[in-house]
């Protein structure tokens, strides 16, 4: 059998996405995806995938994971999965182990995405060694960076996701007033994410003092493309300006003139809308600091395993010692 350089994993709370690489090179080999449900742990999910493509377990693996993992205890937030680093990297008998969060993954994955796997939103160049932000929207909001730390690229992983939704017009103001009726907090997660635009499809309904069912945001899309429903495509336009600001804001914190990326299941799915909306407009209005804001490239990732793009670099970044 061969034996890759890394064993790589992208795993979320349904499927374990399993690949290899070799040498040097930050390309997933051998890609599998199995169910998480499938297997008793990860352990058996890692030798019955190597098994699969039959290959010898390397010295390195780095796993990227939906969940914290600094403590040595990782305990999956969506499925069953628990485990101890220090026991698997003694049972599995290899030199490296690494496991990451899922957004410090597509934090490393940003700046080696090649042009054809991501599409820019605007104007901007990217400035070489300063920050990167990342923004997913999707089953919830994962908001990371990158930055440079003796030379090296660093993730920083945030609960940016979490922080105050901060309305800009009236109509915001209005949505704001609504979901303040039935939550405690309101973040940027409950605008911006599958539950944000089933949020923000209510609210404007109340806003409009129309009469609607509860939809599900593959619904409201269906309604907008499909249709032309003149509420859903609103709810569309709000959710890309509502990105376009807290991208913005982001952009702001980390200084990242490196470029913003968003990714998530959301955006890809509707590209040549979002390029044409409001959002790139939104990330510039920044009031004094506008042009400051012109010159970031904002981009979204169209890699098709950004999460094993980027536990490829973290695994190649451990065994040259990063």
């Amino acid at each position: 059998m061969t034996t890759p350089s890394a064993l790589i994993a992208d795993i979320g709370g349904t499927n374990a996405r399993f690949a290899v690489t070799f040498g040097d090179s930050l390309e997933a080999q051998q890609i599998r995806n199995l169910a998480v449900d499938d297997y008793a742990s990860i352990e058996i999910a890692i030798r019955d995938y190597l098994q699969q493509v039959e290959l010898d377990m390397p010295a390195s693996v780095c796993i990227a994971i939906a969940c914290p993992t600094h403590n040595d205890r990782i305990k999956m937030t969506n499925n069953g999965w628990v485990f101890y680093k220090s026991e698997l990297k003694q049972s599995l008998g290899i030199t490296n182990l690494s496991v990451i969060n899922d957004y410090a993954a597509m934090a490393l994955a940003a700046p080696n995405l090649g042009a054809a796997e991501r599409i820019q939103i605007g104007s901007g160049e990217p400035l070489t060694g300063f920050p990167v932000a990342v923004l997913g929207p999707g089953t919830g909001l994962g908001v990371s960076g990158l930055v440079h730390y003796l030379g090296h690229p660093a993730p920083v992983v945030t609960e940016g996701g979490h922080v105050d939704f901060a309305p800009t017009n009236e109509q915001e103001i209005e949505i704001l007033r609504f979901l303040l009726r039935r939550h405690e907090h309101v973040s940027a997660e409950r605008l911006l994410s599958g539950m944000g635009l089933e949020n923000i499809y209510q609210a404007l309904a109340e806003i409009r003092a129309e009469q609607v069912d509860a939809l599900k945001p593959a619904q409201i899309s269906a309604l907008a493309f499909e249709h032309g429903d003149t509420l859903a495509l609103a709810t569309l336009d709000q959710f890309c300006a509502i990105l376009g600001s807290v991208a913005g804001n982001t952009a702001l914190t980390y200084g990242a003139q490196g470029g913003v990326f968003i990714t998530g299941g959301i955006i890809p799915r509707m590209l040549d809308y979002f390029a044409q909306s409001s959002f790139r407009e939104r990330f510039e209005a920044k009031g004094r600091f506008v042009e400051y804001m012109q010159a970031i490239p904002t981009y979204v990732m169209t890699h098709k395993q950004p999460g094993l793009l980027g536990a490829a670099a973290a695994a190649r970044n451990l065994t040259q010692g990063v």
